[in-house]
């Protein structure tokens, strides 16, 4: 039998109390009882969101809160700008494109943070632009953009800013109100320990008021028909909601309430850091670049020679530790170790471990244990636990 462990930047672990209860009965998506658990969702969101604003709940993964996102702000042919520095900067870029808005694009290499002075520069050459589109943590590369100093940026400007947080949200620092987001995109799956299947937008009183004026064509995703289901006497998504994916979250979110805010970004911290340690221990290069934010996703780059597909499929199927792979242009290059959510000392270890013998295995001589001790040393050092 070979025992399985999940360490993905998405789908994460979920906690088997967390499954359980998406396994309960079944309730009514009209019922009183749902209404109730559905409040204390949203409830329970604005808490990790660290929000006052209304905070939407769609059927849908993270893709489809950011499609929401583009689809009730942007009009055809409104100006925006993007900043894009891995694979779902460019999908920002996308959908914008799709819903006919005139994009500018800044672009930076994979793996690169956004310089905030960019989008100084950028937004003082034009004063058209709608919104302004960045990822906060870019699950392809690990990357962690500095929204805090992005926000004072475009605090500024007319433009909103809208950020896709579905790898940030409760791993990474995030204060949507008091540094300016407008728009906060996130998801279910990644450190909120719970199943997919739901995606959440915070959305600012300004944007409420840009998406008054938008004239893209939206139905399902719909900020007008969501934010009136929820004002409903009886709150609700305004269509058949995942119901058991609710009430998974619904515990997933009081499990992070007890943990505090200020814990949990200290445990991600740490996980980050130990995982960066273990890697450059073992004389690998970690792709990202190595500084604290970085808490979702490490990002390791493959040595020279070394097919990262194969690594993969080895750590995969021998030793049942299945990390992700590179996306796009980065398939085969690097592997990712996620380490945001349901995520402990001990899984890092794992990882680490695994890793050193697969790679060992593959022809990459690496000193087996010196990863793991510098883990360790990492773990023995912040007395998190």
């Amino acid at each position: 039998m070979l025992k399985r462990y999940l360490l993905t930047p998405g789908p994460t672990p979920v906690p088997e109390a967390v499954l359980l209860a998406g396994a309960e009965e079944v309730i009514h998506h009209r019922s009183q009882e749902y209404s109730e658990l559905f409040l204390e969702v949203t409830e329970g969101l604005k808490y990790v969101f660290q929000t006052k604003n209304d905070v939407l709940i769609f059927g849908a993964s993270g893709t489809g809160g950011m499609e929401a996102a583009v689809a009730n702000l942007v009009s055809p042919g409104d100006a925006v700008l993007v900043a894009s520095n891995g694979n779902f900067g460019e999908r920002w870029q996308q959908l914008c494109e799709m819903y006919g808005a005139e994009v500018t694009t800044l672009e930076y290499e994979w793996g690169e943070r956004v310089p905030p002075e960019d989008l100084r520069k950028a937004l003082g050459e034009r004063d058209d632009y709608v919104a302004v589109f960045v990822t906060h943590a870019e699950t392809s590369t690990g990357a962690v953009n500095d929204l805090e100093a992005i926000g004072a940026i475009v605090r500024g400007h007319p433009a909103l800013l809208v950020v896709d947080t579905v790898s940030g949200l409760g791993a990474v620092e995030l204060r949507t109100d008091e540094w300016g987001i407008d728009v906060a995109v996130s998801g279910s799956q990644k450190a909120l320990m719970s199943p997919p299947g739901l995606a959440f937008v915070s959305v600012s009183e300004a944007a409420w008021e840009r998406a008054g004026k938008a004239t893209s064509p939206v139905f399902y995703l719909s900020f007008e028909h969501t934010k009136k289901a929820l004002e409903n006497p009886r709150p609700q998504m305004p269509w058949t909601p995942p119901v058991g994916v609710v009430q998974s979250l619904a515990l997933a979110l009081e499990h992070i309430r007890e943990e505090g805010l200020e814990k949990l970004f200290k445990r991600h911290r740490i996980l980050g850091r130990a995982t960066r340690e273990a890697a450059k221990a073992l004389g690998l290069e970690l792709f990202a670049g190595d500084y604290p934010e970085a808490s979702a996703v490490t990002s390791i780059s493959v040595p020279q020679g070394l097919d990262g597909k194969k690594l993969n499929a080895l750590l995969k199927d021998k030793y049942g530790v299945q990390l992700a792979g590179g996306q796009g242009k980065l398939a085969g290059k690097i592997v990712r170790v996620g380490h945001l959510g349901y995520f402990g000392p001990f899984d890092i270890i794992i990882a680490v471990s695994a890793l050193e013998m697969a790679l060992n295995e593959l022809g990459q001589a690496v000193p087996l244990g010196k990863g793991v001790a510098a883990a360790q040393r990492v773990f023995l050092e912040e007395d998190a636990w």
